[in-house]
């Protein structure tokens, strides 16, 4: 971005610098302490630390505007300006804090610098260490240069980047709301799909409708080889989709886990209120907080009773029956006992069909919502570089 700039290239040495007011001694007192996250996301509080146990030997108290960089992380743009809520925070060693000179840089010119992770290409090559611990000093974070147009120029390059990403925002917290509010009629249109369905149809315990699978591997089994492991962690709550997997080797194993096959249901019954309900479509492993359901396919339509199961109904159900334990649990014999409306299978179907189409809807506003996200992250470099150019 820098070399198409009309502005002069000065090093951050120029417009920043170290604070090198240690602190050797902490009261035995909780401090603030801060979080620099990667890829210029900003800078945020986190939990506090006893000043009693710290046993680092120096340490920094930051001022709401300095600029912190993380000694191992700013090579991914761990850079960020310290927020008013982090005046007095405590800074260890592997952080490194600089004051800036306003009467050449803008600080507020500056956040959005880091907010584009500007210097990221450059510091990405001059961290020094091993792979995961190459480290950026101080000085290799001075030598970056950025372009220093006047001030009044600044002023009117922030205020424009302002002005664009307000109207960003505007467009990113419609697409949200949509989203959300798809969301919310999904699940309404479930309950009262569910209730009408109830009124005309006879109702079974659940638990009639299925059986569960009990396929343990365990550490002792002497097996070896890579599983597919889908955890509760994995599964998105109330839409039952799939975010992820981890790939496990079964001599390493720590604890037992349950197989499953596609078309089985996989039940997170540890918490039931996060209503994470999956039908597989891989052969894998799942921990033992989840259950494996195998649905009766003469009585149930699998993705009938996954829906059932993410429905509003079922849910305030396994939350009504688990509500006074402090881990929540829906142990197999309360999960059984819940009732559900079994239509015959050509209007279980139909019903899939219709709920198929509403989350498809959701996800459909899903993905533009992560598109709009991606559009703000790829314009903010873009608008500065036309800024630098003086397009602005």
């Amino acid at each position: 971005m820098s070399e198409h700039s009309k502005y002069p290239l000065v090093p951050l040495a120029e417009v920043l610098t170290q604070d090198e007011d240690y602190v050797t001694e902490l009261e035995p007192r909780l401090y603030l302490k801060l979080s620099v996250k990667l890829y210029g996301k900003g800078v945020v509080l986190d939990e506090p630390t006893d000043g009693g146990t710290v046993r680092m030997k120096r340490h920094q108290l930051a001022q709401p505007g300095q600029v912190i960089l993380s000694e191992i992380w700013a090579k991914r743009g761990a850079i960020g300006l310290v927020p008013e809520e982090g005046a007095g925070a405590l800074v260890t060693s592997h952080f490194f804090l600089f004051d800036i000179d306003e009467s050449t840089l803008l600080r507020s010119l500056l956040g959005w610098l880091l907010a584009a992770n500007y210097f990221e290409p450059v510091l990405s090559g001059e961290a020094r260490g091993t792979t995961g611990y190459a480290a950026v000093r101080p000085r290799q974070f001075l030598a970056c240069q950025v372009p220093l147009p006047p001030l009044p120029e600044q002023r009117h390059i922030v205020a424009r980047i302002e002005e664009l990403a307000a109207l960003i925002e505007e467009a990113r917290s419609l697409r949200e709301r949509a989203r959300e509010e798809a969301e919310t009629l999904v699940g309404s249109e479930s309950a009262q799909l569910f209730r009408s369905v109830a009124t005309s149809n006879p109702q079974l315990p659940i638990g009639e409708t299925f059986a569960f699978r009990n396929d343990l591997i365990r550490p002792s089994d002497g097996q070896s080889g890579p599983l597919r492991f889908i955890g509760l962690q994995h599964i998105e709550s109330h839409t039952g989709r799939r975010t992820g997997e981890d790939v496990l080797l079964a001599e390493q194993l720590e604890g037992r886990k349950f197989r499953f096959s596609p078309g089985e249901i996989v039940y997170g019954y540890l918490r039931p209120y996060l209503n994470k309900v999956w039908v597989a479509d891989c052969d894998g492993v799942c921990s033992v907080d989840q259950y494996v359901i195998r649905p009766m396919a003469e009585m149930v339509d699998t993705k009938y009773l996954a829906h059932f199961m993410r429905s509003p109904i079922f849910l305030e159900r396994a939350i009504e029956l688990t509500h006074n334990l402090l881990l929540p649990r829906l142990r197999t014999a309360l999960l059984e006992s819940i009732p559900i409306p079994l239509p015959s299978l050509p209007e279980q179907r139909r019903i899939v069909a219709y709920l198929d189409r509403l989350q498809a809807q959701v996800d459909e506003l899903t993905a533009l919502q992560q598109a709009t996200q991606a559009e703000l992250d790829a314009l903010l470099p873009s608008v500065l570089e036309r800024a630098f150019r003086g397009e602005l």
